[in-house]
């Protein structure tokens, strides 16, 4: 019986559990292969004792419509970088990937699919660079992995985002408001922007294009009368920066977590339009966590579905070091330097930019 073992690290995204059902299904036309899943990441292979799942048509029914992941993930260490504690009460971290290697070799463990976004595609790189049979499959609602048209969980993300944006537009109209909307994206502005077109803002920030606070402040003091009379909406990503300025960011003091954390744009957006004289209210509505959990709709699922099981076949037929990937109509494998090498951000004179500035949204440039 030969084994996979299914991995999702980093943040949870919607669409995680319809990929494992995909693999566990192809698998099950397989006569010889089980699948196995490890706990959080490839921590359930470090821990002791072994943090493992039998993945099989009993464990997976009916979770493709469900958000998160039934395996569990984890954004924190890695083999690469496993948080240790010194004596002296600090922390550190240790190489443990040649360890984790030789213990999936003694499970009988013949290729791991990793699902996850650019950390845990860098990761798989190094993984199979030292011999490991991995194959990717790229996961993250920023939509920011080169080599693939979407990754799962972005349509999702937008789809959230749009409906805050849907909802906050009435409660600026009653009271005369300026909202103004926090999304994700890190430093891609896909999300952003997707969600101030769908959602019909006035304002859209994002990373990609610095903005002028006075050229903001214009446009929103435009949607009012001489009266007060009147309402705007602005979605920015949380990194945005203005013109001259920086990321808006702070160390995370959670061990093993590298990233920077972001967030605060909108506040500081609010209280930077307070500064230059900006006199209409303004309220900001920071939509954090909610975008990445909860049931996928139907775009997610079926892309999940696709890369689940194009992995497998992957599997099969020899392709490590390759994640799966969407170029419209297809699913394809691209080597995993072409999927992390160059991050995908918006080109600020991309079609979807200049839709945007087609119906009137500033970017504040």
């Amino acid at each position: 019986m030969k084994r996979v073992l299914v991995a999702t690290g980093g943040g949870d995204c919607p669409g995680l559990n319809a990929v494992i059902r995909a693999i566990v299904k192809r698998a099950a036309q397989e006569k010889d292969w089980e699948v196995i899943g490890s706990i959080q990441s490839f921590d359930g292979i470090l821990r002791e004792p072994t943090e493992i799942m039998i993945l099989d048509d009993k464990a997976v029914a009916g979770i493709h419509v469900d958000g998160g992941t039934i395996i569990g993930t984890t954004n924190k260490g890695g083999p690469f970088a496993w948080p240790v504690k010194n004596q002296d009460g600090t922390w550190g971290s240790v190489d443990r990937s040649d360890e984790m290697i030789r213990k999936l070799q003694y499970m009988g463990v013949d290729a791991v699919i990793s699902i996850g976004g650019d950390g845990s595609q860098k990761i798989s790189q190094q993984l199979f660079e030292k011999g490991l049979n991995v194959i990717g499959v790229p996961k993250t609602i920023d939509n920011d992995l080169s080599a693939t048209d979407f990754t799962f969980g972005f349509q999702t993300a937008v789809h959230t985002a749009t409906e805050a944006v849907d909802k906050l537009v009435t409660t600026a109209a009653s009271h005369n408001r300026v909202l103004v909307l926090e999304v994700m994206g890190r430093n891609a502005g896909w999300i952003a922007l997707n969600a101030a077109i769908a959602g019909g803002a006035e304002v859209c920030l994002i990373p990609e294009i610095p903005y002028d606070i006075e050229t903001v402040a214009k446009k929103l003091q435009s949607r009012y009368n001489s009266h007060g009379k009147g309402n705007a909406i602005v979605v920015i990503a949380e990194g945005a920066m203005p013109k001259g300025g920086t990321l808006l960011s702070e160390k995370s003091d959670e061990i093993g977590y590298e990233n920077l954390r972001l967030g605060g744009v909108a506040r500081k957006l609010v209280n930077d339009l307070k500064s230059i004289g900006f006199e209409p209210d303004m309220r900001e509505t920071v939509l954090g966590h909610l975008q990445r959990g909860g049931i996928p709709i139907a775009y997610d699922r079926i892309l999940a579905t696709q890369f689940g099981v194009k992995a497998f076949e992957m599997v099969l037929e020899g392709k490590f070091g390759m994640m799966a990937a969407y170029r419209h109509p297809n699913i394809i494998a691209v080597p995993f330097k072409d999927a992390i090498d160059n991050p995908k951000f918006v080109d600020p004179d991309c079609d979807l930019v200049k839709t945007a500035k087609g119906i009137g949204i500033s970017f504040g440039d």
